[in-house]
């Protein structure tokens, strides 16, 4: 017998047990290149139409949280817009068909968000692809570890803003004139943004900024009918970890300081990602 989310199960035992080898590819990193396949719950989700005839976009969609969250929306009833890095070609594909088989609407749109022009752009494609949008998801993301400040060059900490937090704000800014009452923008950010490490500075300086950035654009745009979240994973395990994210000797005991002693799956930042209309007027509330 088959099983998905809705399975009576020991959720310590729901998704594939991830016991991250040392390996290293180059970056961005591919799903494809990974000794240890990140589970993207395309085997084990079912959707339940709750975002049927909705239309998102999703950043960063080609792999890790961003494909789980793509193929999810797609089960669940929504068209997907893809964005992703050219190189990361081979993984997107692969997130294309998923949706397409979910019988939905794929929009794949390669470029590198760290540009102005490419994000304005990418939302233009995305509503003239889907025929509007009312879901943004900000996702797609810039790690790499440096063990001292003074290793990391200003052209290392410039991309990673313009990945993380400037895309951030372009994509969301272009996105407000297209989403009506009742759309959502979701951030990911990140456990580092609250517990810090001490070889992800920038990187959790950034994830900082999209908590504040966030909690701020929710409380401007919750009387427009407009739900602004944030989705703070902690140690999930994505082609990001391999291409520079840790240390590749630091690899095989990636996730041991959680409760589960592993990494995660990126299915399990999903379920917060994948709100209803409900949850929508259940976060407002919370927020008055």
């Amino acid at each position: 017998m088959s099983t998905d989310q809705y399975t009576f199960q020991d959720p310590t035992k729901m998704y594939a047990d991830i016991q991250p080898s040392a390996q290293q590819q180059d970056g961005p990193g591919l799903d494809a290149a990974l000794d240890d396949t990140a589970d993207r719950g395309e085997r084990t989700y079912r959707g339940s139409n709750r975002l049927e005839g909705r239309k998102a976009l999703v950043t960063g969609a080609d792999s890790g949280i961003g494909a789980a969250v793509a193929i999810a929306y797609a089960r669940e009833g929504a068209d997907v817009a893809l964005s992703y890095l050219p190189e990361e070609e081979e993984d997107a594909k692969k997130v294309v068909a998923l949706i397409e088989e979910a019988g939905r609407k794929a929009v794949a749109i390669p470029g590198d968000i760290a540009t102005a022009e490419f994000s304005r752009e990418l939302v233009a494609k995305a509503v003239e692809g889907l025929g509007g949008l009312d879901i943004v998801v900000n996702n797609a993301g810039k790690q790499q570890n440096f063990d001292s400040l003074e290793d990391i060059s200003d052209e290392e900490f410039d991309v990673t803003f313009k990945t993380n937090v400037y895309a951030m704000f372009w994509i969301t800014k272009a996105a407000l004139p297209h989403l009506k009452p009742g759309s959502s923008i979701i951030n990911t950010s990140s456990i580092q943004a609250y517990a810090p490490s001490p070889n992800l500075v920038h990187y959790a300086t950034t994830k900082a900024s999209i908590n504040a950035f966030s909690k701020g654009l929710a409380q401007q745009l919750a009387p427009k009918g407009i739900r602004v979240n944030v989705v703070a994973p902690g140690p999930i395990w994505t082609p990001l970890q391999t291409a520079g994210g840790q240390p590749e000797d630091a690899l095989p005991e990636f996730g041991e300081d959680t409760p589960s002693a592993a990494p995660a799956s990126p299915p399990s930042s999903r379920p917060p990602t994948c709100s209803s209309p409900p949850t929508s007027r259940a976060t407002w509330s919370a927020r008055r």
